[in-house]
């Protein structure tokens, strides 16, 4: 039978297993149920947050008031559409930066389709339909006029960001706002830059349209005011057939100027330069420069169109390519290509660049004018009133205009700035359009002109200011803006037929055969050229004086005027002249006649008298320089006062003939008399040569030498027929009744043969070429060019204003003036009459002026002086013990120097080479005092003055070789100086 086994409790481990995963579970529920209140509070909470958010934004949104703007844009065109991005971009940036204004602009795009009619439709829709507060745009000039005319209407602010003919100003159109620059404003660039490079002529080509011939009145104020001519204007219609600008391109092709300012809009000017290649005027020697019409847009113009437009040189607004700049182009591809799916993507252009800033500005003024809302005071109307009748009239345009007017940022283009209206220029680029890109060459800014860097502080006007420009036809060197025209044009050249001198010009035979030096001197001028000109010689009129002939070129009636033209003033402000090719100024010839001067003071005449004085003034000085140093070692030039005075008259002038006889004993004088002794002799010799000139060689003198002497007696004088040198005459004061017209070299010698007096001249005013004709012609005639030149500039070729042969003519001219060919012309016309001159103006021997010895006299007078002065200081630095000590025995200054004088005035025989010799001497013999004079007459020492000192003061008496001291003094001290002191102290106290 079976048992039931009794039923065991369950182990320990198991029940508390079961506890553990009890808790566990518990545990996560509550941790669940956390969990979950925390996410719902947290979702609470959030919500709450975007509650508040919303209640902001419908706040903000309750008191932001809506302002309507119309864009008026040609859509169907890549500018349109790169400026409607712009501004739409330009709105959105702004309220990015600016989400706390309180207004909001809502802009209204409207498409002009490029016709006037539907700008001004669309205008009218958005200012009566949609009340808009201000338009921007539309793109082209004609549509933003009459646009501009119905907002000037209504009161409503026009912003162009686009428009550039000058035609439409904000001075008659107070509504309209230039936010970009007008066409006039590169007129004075293009200038400057003609100028830079030295251009006379230019021709300008511009689109038929209001905006094509806004640009001309300023662009020709410009030209003109560099003096540069517009031969001529060529208008291209803007819808034209490739035969048409071919024509018009013939034409330009039989002209000399090659270069050509272009204005037109940049569809128009693909087509021409596309001729223009076709044509070969794309070519060396031409210069295409194109506007900021073209310009601005060169940088997205198609490849093939810059690659026929290599060397053109074009103008453009310059802007700093700031970072700004950088991320708007790469934000502004991005949207494009969003906005215009089907388009190429460009990049903006400046005009891009204006619109935004002009979206930017208007929103400004928005906000600060604070515009709520529209407000426009309709008319009333009837149903035959048409829609400009019925156009309003806002009440906030004028606030908000004057706002728009005062607004001020920095844009992308840069300053933003409006003055009357209309933004201010900060400067141009230059390009230079090299294979199918463009090259930066050169800025313009109104302060500095033409310069290399934007920055740059040079100075305008130097031909480094640019880099260098690639011209067309791969040249670098700058063409000189004119050829030979290709249509054989023959020059005029008007020469004189005068019957003067016909060296000159001279016109002869049938035919009118023209030669002379001038004419040589002018086909060798042309020789020189590097081009080859064909021309035709035309005689004028004998009767024409040389300004008629002049005036008839500024009438353009020739080409030129070769011939004896002399450079005038007053002819330079009609025509031009060339460098001159002949000597300059106008002199007087008169005739020579003996010299009746001649007399018994002819002696006086080969010196002047300046240089007489100054001669006798060094006499004397060196005279009294050699006796103040000789007067106390010397006893030859001691004596009375008389006896020395008349010792350096003497001894100065006997040096004339070397027969000083006084021995000098100091070095100092000695100096001094050898350099003088040079001078005299040059003096002499040139005194001598002279003289014997004057006394020898026949003497010719002018009757007349000065001009204020035919003035003061009143004689004729002549001139030549049709010259200046009348009008000349008469601002010399000379009376026009004294005044003679003469046309022939042979009328210039019977009227200076007869003389004033007898119904001749007394004097011939003329030119130095006209003079010196006559000198070889009537040479050894006794006619001399005398008195003053005045100053004039020679003879030139005249050429009309402007003229593009001048610069190359005068270049030729000095290269044939400093060539040998200018020698051989004049020696074949002229012949030598630089020889008759000098023949002729040899009248004899002039006088000898100080001028030509002042280099002698300046080393002689700085010797004696400096000889004085060393001795006066060695006598001083000797002395000065006994100076001093009688300086202190007076009281004035005057018997001071009285003391000093008669100090001066003894005999010095410590320092004197004669009485040192004789003492020696006198020490050898055995004391016989007749014997003493023997040797003192044989030492010579001859002076009455000395033999009386002698008597007087050196008594002295020998005995047995001994010299005994006067008497009276001090035997005891043998010192030198005391010996010396005490004999001339003895000797004093005598005097």
């Amino acid at each position: 039978m079976l048992h039931s086994s009794p039923k065991r409790p369950k182990p320990k481990k198991l029940q508390t297993t079961a506890f553990v995963i009890m808790e566990e579970t518990k545990h996560k529920y509550l941790l669940f149920i956390f969990l979950s209140l925390h996410s719902y509070f947290f979702l609470l909470l959030f919500a709450l947050l975007i509650s508040h958010q919303f209640s902001i934004a419908s706040a903000q949104n309750a008191t932001q008031s809506t302002v309507r703007v119309g864009v008026l844009l040609d859509l169907g065109t890549s500018s349109g559409k790169r400026s409607k991005t712009s501004i739409s971009m330009a709105l959105e940036d702004f309220y990015a930066i600016n989400g706390n204004f309180s207004t909001r602009i809502e802009l209204e795009f409207r498409d002009s389709m490029n016709e006037v009619v539907s700008a001004a439709s669309a205008a009218v829709d958005l200012l009566k339909n949609y009340q808009v507060e201000a338009i921007m745009g539309p793109l082209t000039s004609a549509e933003t006029e009459f646009v501009a005319y119905l907002c000037n209407r209504s009161q409503v602010p026009l912003l162009s960001f686009s428009a550039t003919s000058p035609a439409i100003s904000p001075t008659h159109l107070p509504f309209f706002i230039r936010a970009n620059l007008n066409d006039s404003s590169q007129s004075i660039p293009i200038a400057a830059f003609i100028q830079h490079f030295g251009w006379r002529e230019a021709v300008l080509i511009y689109e038929e349209s209001e905006f094509g011939s806004g640009i001309i009145p300023s662009l020709v104020d410009a030209l003109q005011s560099i003096d540069t001519m517009i031969p001529d204007r060529v208008v291209i219609p803007t819808e034209v057939s490739d035969d048409h600008i071919d024509n018009k391109l013939y034409c330009l092709m039989t002209q000399q100027t090659r270069v050509f300012v272009v204005h037109m809009l940049p569809a128009l000017a693909s087509r021409f330069f596309h001729r223009v290649q076709a044509l070969g005027m794309m070519s060396a020697e031409y210069v295409w420069i194109v506007t900021d019409s073209v310009g601005d847009v060169l940088d997205i113009l198609d490849p093939d169109v810059k690659n026929v437009m290599e060397g053109v040189i074009g103008f453009r607004t310059y802007f700093a390519f700031s970072d700004e700049v950088k991320s708007f182009k790469s934000r502004f591809k991005e949207r494009f290509r969003q906005d215009n799916p089907g388009s190429e993507v460009a990049d903006p252009t400046i005009y891009q660049l204006w619109a935004y800033d002009a979206l930017w500005a208007l929103a400004k003024a928005v906000e600060k004018a604070e515009v709520t809302n529209s407000s426009f005071l309709v008319p009333s109307s009837n149903s035959s009133s048409t829609d400009l009748s019925t156009l309003g009239v806002s009440e906030t345009g004028p606030k908000l205009l004057s706002a728009i007017l005062g607004t001020t940022l920095n844009g992308l283009a840069g300053n933003f700035r409006l003055v009357d209206g209309q933004l201010q220029l900060l400067a141009f680029e230059i390009v230079n359009v090299v294979g199918k890109g463009t090259r930066n060459i050169g800025f313009w800014t109104p302060d500095k002109g033409i310069i290399r860097e934007i920055d740059s502080l040079k100075d305008s006007g130097n031909v480094n200011n640019l880099k260098n420009i690639l011209w067309p036809g791969d040249v670098i060197v700058a063409p000189k803006g004119w050829v030979v025209p290709t249509n054989g044009k023959v020059l005029r050249i008007a020469v004189p037929a005068k019957a003067g001198f016909g060296v000159f010009v001279n016109v002869s035979g049938p035919t009118s055969e023209v030669s002379g030096y001038c004419i040589d001197v002018f086909k060798a001028v042309l020789s020189k050229l590097p081009y080859s000109l064909q021309y035709e010689f035309f005689p004028l009129s004998p009767s024409s004086s040389y300004n008629d002939m002049v005036y008839q070129v500024y009438l353009k009636k020739y080409d030129a005027l070769v011939g004896d033209v002399t450079i005038r003033a007053n002819r330079t402000n009609y025509v031009d002249f060339t460098m001159p090719y002949t000597e300059s100024g106008v002199s007087m010839i008169v005739p020579l006649q003996s010299d009746s001067s001649q007399s018994m003071w002819i002696f006086l005449k080969p010196l002047t008298a300046q240089l007489w004085l100054i001669s006798l003034a060094f006499f004397i000085f060196t005279g009294f320089v050699v006796w103040v140093i000789e007067h106390r070692i010397n006893p030859e030039f001691r004596g009375t006062p008389w006896q020395q005075f008349g010792l350096i008259y003497y001894f100065a002038f006997s040096t004339l003939v070397f027969a000083h006889k006084e021995k000098l004993q100091s070095n100092l004088s000695r100096f001094v008399v050898i350099i003088w002794v040079f001078v005299v002799l040059i003096l002499t010799s040139s005194y001598t040569a002279s003289l014997t000139s004057m006394l020898t060689v026949q003497q010719l003198q002018p009757s007349v030498t000065d001009v204020n002497q035919l003035l003061k007696q009143g004689d004729y004088v002549g001139y030549q027929d049709g010259s200046f040198v009348k009008e000349l005459l008469l601002k010399l004061s000379f009376d026009p009744g004294k005044l003679k017209n003469l046309t022939t070299a042979g009328d210039y010698a019977e009227a200076l043969a007869k003389g004033s007096a007898k119904g001749g001249v007394a004097a011939i005013f003329d030119e130095i070429p006209y003079l010196k004709v006559f000198l070889s012609q009537y040479c050894g005639n006794n006619y001399a060019m005398v008195g003053p030149t005045y100053k004039t500039d020679g003879f030139g070729f005249v050429f009309p204003r402007g003229s593009p042969l001048l610069q190359d003519m005068s270049r030729a001219v000095l290269s044939v003036t400093e060539g040998e060919d200018m020698t051989r012309i004049e020696k074949k016309w002229l012949g030598n009459s630089n020889e008759c001159t000098s023949s002729s103006t040899s009248v004899g021997s002039s006088s000898l002026s100080f001028r030509s010895f002042a280099g002698l006299f300046i080393i002689t007078g700085s010797v004696s002086g400096l000889m004085l002065l060393s001795y006066v200081g060695m006598f001083l630095y000797r002395e000065w013990e006994r100076l001093s000590t009688l300086r202190d025995d007076h009281e004035t200054p005057w018997e001071i120097l009285v003391a000093w004088f008669r100090y001066y005035d003894q005999f010095d025989r410590r320092h004197s080479p004669t009485f040192k010799k004789y003492v020696g001497s006198s020490m050898s013999l055995e004391g016989s005092q007749g014997r003493l004079e023997g040797q003192m007459g044989m030492a010579g020492l001859r002076s009455p003055g000395y033999r009386s000192e002698q008597s007087a003061e050196m008594s002295f008496e020998f005995s047995q070789g001994e010299v005994t001291p006067p008497s009276g003094t001090d035997s005891g001290n043998t010192s030198n100086r005391g010996d010396t002191e005490e004999i001339e102290l003895a000797g004093h106290s005598k005097e």
